[in-house]
C-alpha cells in the first residue's frame, strides 16, 4: 500500500543529504502527481545546494593556495565612499573545514541576507576583531590612511596573531604579518567575504543608530552615502557632527 503524500513530504523534509537522494530514488516509481512534484521540488533544491557548494569551493581558491598556514585572516572594510560616519574594518579567521552557505562580497547580498550570516559568521568564527576611525579621524589624517588604521585595529582585537592576511585589494602598511592583497577579494575569497560582511554589518547598524540622533539627514535609508536626499539635508541643515568635512569641500 502506497504511503499518504504527506508522509512523504515529511520523510523529504526530515531527510538530508545521501538520504533524502535514497528517498528521491525510492519513490521515483510513485506515479502520483503530488508525489513526482515532491521529488521535482526536493532534486531541485538538491541541485541549487550542490552549485552553491560549487561556487563556495570557487571562493577557497585562496585559502587552498595557503592552506600550511595555520591562521588565515581575512581583511575587509565598509565606509569608504560615504560623506559621514566612520569607516569600519573587519577581521575574520575561520575554521579550514568551515562551510557558510551564500557566503558573497557584502554588496551583493541582501541586508536580511547579511543580518543572517553575520550571525552565522559570528558563531562560527575562530576569531574575529572590529575596527574603525571616526570622521574627525579621517579628515585629519585622510580615508585612505584611516582605512589602514581601522584595518590594524581590526587585527589587533583577534586575540590570535595570523600566520598570513588576505586582504582586498590592498597592502596594510606597519603590519608585520604577511600579506596578500587580493583584487575584488570579497568576490574570491570565503575569509575576505566574511570580513566583508561583518564590517557592513557594523557598519549600517552604526549608521541606523545616528539616524536617531541626527533624523533629518536619512542616515537609516542611506549610510551616510551621497544620494539626493542626503545632499539636499547637507545643503538645508549643514554637516552634522558625524560627515566628514573633508568630504563636503565642494559643496
Amino acid at each position: 500500500m502506497n504511503k499518504k503524500i504527506g508522509e512523504i513530504q515529511k520523510e523529504l523534509e526530515q531527510a538530508t543529504g545521501i538520504e533524502r537522494a535514497r528517498l528521491c530514488e525510492e519513490y521515483a516509481s510513485d506515479l502520483r502527481t503530488g508525489v513526482q512534484k515532491l521529488l521535482l521540488k526536493y532534486r531541485r533544491q538538491e541541485e541549487r545546494l550542490r552549485l552553491e557548494r560549487e561556487r563556495l569551493d570557487g571562493m577557497r581558491l585562496y585559502e587552498r593556495k595557503y592552506a600550511d598556514c595555520t591562521w588565515i585572516c581575512g581583511i575587509d572594510e565598509a565606509g569608504r565612499g560615504p560623506l559621514a560616519g566612520p569607516v569600519v574594518a573587519g577581521a575574520v579567521i575561520l575554521p579550514k573545514d568551515c562551510e557558510i552557505l551564500y557566503l558573497n562580497d557584502s554588496k551583493k547580498l541582501s541586508p536580511k541576507r547579511r543580518e543572517m550570516l553575520y550571525e552565522e559568521i559570528m558563531e562560527k568564527a575562530i576569531a574575529s576583531g572590529i575596527g574603525m576611525a571616526s570622521p574627525e579621524r579621517i579628515d585629519e589624517i585622510n580615508i585612505l590612511q584611516a582605512t589602514y588604521e581601522a584595518m590594524r585595529e581590526a587585527v589587533g582585537k583577534l586575540g590570535i596573531v595570523p600566520d598570513i592576511l588576505l586582504n582586498d585589494a590592498v597592502k596594510i602598511p606597519q603590519v608585520s604579518i604577511r600579506q596578500v592583497p587580493i583584487i575584488k577579494g570579497d568576490e574570491k575569497s570565503v575569509s575576505i567575504a566574511a570580513a566583508s560582511i561583518l564590517a557592513k554589518v557594523t557598519r549600517d547598524h552604526l549608521m541606523i543608530a545616528y539616524d536617531e540622533q541626527y533624523p533629518e539627514y536619512g542616515f537609516a535609508s542611506h549610510k551616510g552615502y551621497g544620494s539626493a536626499f542626503h545632499m539636499e539635508a547637507i545643503r538645508r541643515y549643514g554637516p552634522s557632527p558625524i560627515h566628514r568635512k573633508s568630504f563636503l569641500t565642494k559643496m
